[in-house]
């Protein structure tokens, strides 16, 4: 099945935000004053559907140690084989939800994000051919699931959360959709996203 007429315009439109590296108020870290913390990658994989952009998003299998049945980016630590947080975040997702380095396009970094628990996140955008095939691993990933950018691109679906990480209060951001409910460092990059995709925008340039 080929892929909507706007498809190369929008993944161009999103490219060029990128270049311009126009992130003004990027989100804050939950948790800034944490030492030696463990570096991870993320991948923010975007499709393009019939219905508009996409963001895909997972949820964690219900028995990891770590963030279980939380909603994620596919992603993990940063190992010492991996070039950079791009070649770890691609590693990752093709372990968790069997997408091929190849099916990408890499868009660019969004800056890092210190979590309440540990971690220095690095995400990596990138464009997922819309004919990709992903399956998820069960041993780490119980579902895959899309939210539309239009959602993420509206600040009116980001809500203010406070709660207690490892005995400190932090500040974060939730996005519920529908039966999810996207909090923690997985809502703050979406939200660095939309401060990069947002800034300066005419109406005609969101892709829908």
């Amino acid at each position: 099945m080929s892929a909507p007429p706007d498809t190369v315009q929008d993944r161009c439109w999103i490219q060029g935000r990128f270049a311009n590296n126009s992130i003004q108020e990027p989100d804050v870290d939950a948790d800034p004053d944490q030492q030696d913390l463990t570096a991870a990658a993320v991948l923010v994989p975007l499709v393009q559907r019939r219905r508009g952009m996409q963001v895909i998003l997972t949820r964690r299998a219900v028995h990891l140690r770590e963030h279980a049945g939380q909603i994620s980016f596919p992603g993990g630590r940063i190992e010492h084989s991996d070039v950079s947080a791009a070649s770890a975040a691609l590693r990752e997702a093709e372990e968790e939800i069997s997408l091929r380095p190849q099916s990408v396009a890499l868009m660019g970094e969004l800056p890092r994000y210190r979590t309440g628990t540990g971690f220095v996140v690095y995400p990596v955008v990138g464009i997922v051919e819309p004919s990709a095939e992903l399956v998820a691993d069960p041993v780490e990933v119980s579902e895959i699931f899309e939210v539309p950018l239009t959602f993420v691109l509206n600040p009116n679906n980001y809500k203010p959360l406070r709660l207690t990480a490892q005995g400190r209060q932090i500040s974060c951001w939730a996005i519920p959709y529908h039966a999810y409910y996207i909090w923690g460092a997985t809502a703050a990059i979406l939200r660095n996203l939309y401060h990069l995709l947002s800034v300066q925008r005419s109406p005609g340039q969101v892709p829908m």
